[in-house]
């Protein structure tokens, strides 16, 4: 049994929703089916096997599975599943809580409907509304974007919504938090009374569950539990630095470790982002730093560059935990321990993509043994000391 089949059959139980095991068996449009394998798909991932049917359907869903594990693919099969593209009016909007995973959603859905002459449009904040409104009265179908600019150009009437008939909200714990939540509402009240809504996620608290009464209609739940949620082929490590002030040294140490492949290396604020890209520039390391105070244009170079491979180590704060996919990353390091319980499975998934191998390191001080003695007992996994032969890991 292979290791999505062993997945899928763990989704079946905490699920109750039947596995569709091949995309051929989905009843896929012919041309959305053609996309789906020019972008290499070859066969559904669990949570593709039990999503797209129900969400093409047109239900309601709650669908929570790991990171790395296709969800993006599911949400983009599904939404060009239900969209007319002869109407050239917005039919689907998807909210991510960072702009890089919002353009990146836009890639994937405009990859997948490449034969269908889909039209999808990023809408972040940081770009000229200008382009915005430009692209969206020209006409597009598909709309992905974060809470914020969405929810500007819904008030002016610039994205007209009386077409909508799918909500999907991207990593949502996050949009359902303090920080996003009210506006999350705000975009809610301006939908069309009987639009579908999506929600996807690696980690779904109870709180956030609660939440999704509010505007959900008896949702097809397919939940995994706790301690399924980390992945397969990620090798978890710590080591123990014991104060703060080791830290740097020991990530010099390990730097030709690092550019094996490709590496990420997160920290907790912007001031540490900033401070230790100094250091490592100062100390001749070549790194990349990436944040949200960076000017947008200044992220996307950041980005592509690192997406293509020349640059090697990149240094972020969790702006970059969520759903971003370079599938050459192999090596996470928390340089600081995530205070977040969440947070902790979304940034070591950025290594391991879609069942690769991947290596996390922890770099623990004496103040941060308990953080991670509850990482482990919330998950149920295990952080072993980091082995002499990380490189043969990876």
């Amino acid at each position: 049994m292979s290791r999505y089949q062993d997945r899928a059959a763990r989704f079946e139980s905490s699920s109750g929703v039947k596995a569709v095991g091949s995309f051929d068996k989905m009843g896929l449009k012919e041309d959305l089916l053609r996309g789906v394998y020019a972008y290499n798909f070859e066969r559904p991932s669990a949570i593709q096997q039990r999503a797209i049917v129900p969400i093409s359907s047109g239900r309601d869903v709650i669908a929570q599975a790991q990171s790395g594990t296709g969800k993006t693919g599911t949400l983009g099969i599904s939404i060009l599943q239900r969209i007319d593209t002869k109407v050239r009016e917005v039919q689907a909007l998807v909210l991510s809580p960072t702009r890089e995973l919002a353009t990146q959603t836009r890639d994937v859905v405009a990859a997948l409907g490449e034969y269908m002459s889909v039209q999808c449009h990023a809408c972040i904040g940081g770009t000229r509304l200008g382009d915005d409104i430009r692209r969206l009265e020209h006409g597009v179908h598909v709309v992905s974007g974060t809470p914020g600019r969405v929810y500007d150009m819904l008030k002016t009437r610039t994205l007209r919504a009386a077409q909508i008939k799918m909500l999907v909200l991207d990593e949502a714990d996050q949009l359902l938090d303090r920080g996003f939540k009210d506006q999350i509402y705000d975009i809610y009240r301006h939908l069309p009374p009987a639009t579908q809504v999506v929600l996807l996620s690696a980690t779904l608290p109870h709180d956030v569950l609660d939440l999704t009464q509010k505007f959900m209609s008896d949702p097809v739940r397919i939940l995994v539990k706790r301690d399924e949620l980390t992945l397969e082929g990620i090798s978890q490590f710590f080591v123990n630095v014991e104060k703060e002030d080791w830290k740097f040294e020991t990530l010099c140490d390990l730097y030709d470790s690092l550019t094996v492949t490709q590496a990420v290396i997160f920290c907790n604020t912007r001031a540490k982002v900033d401070w230790l890209a100094k250091q490592m520039e100062d100390a001749n390391f070549t790194v990349a730093a990436m944040h949200g105070e960076m000017l947008q244009k200044e992220r996307d170079a950041i980005m592509t560059k690192f997406r293509q491979g020349t640059s090697r180590v990149l240094i972020a704060t969790d702006i970059w935990a969520r759903g971003i996919d370079v599938q050459q990353v192999s090596l996470v390091i928390n340089y600081d321990m995530c205070t977040n319980r969440e947070n902790y499975i979304h940034r070591i998934g950025r290594s391991g993509r879609f069942g690769r191998k991947g290596v996390a390191i922890n770099f623990v001080t004496t103040d941060d043994v308990t953080l991670l003695r509850d990482i482990e007992q919330y998950y149920g996994t295990q952080i072993d000391e980091m082995p002499m032969n990380i490189t043969d890991l990876m």
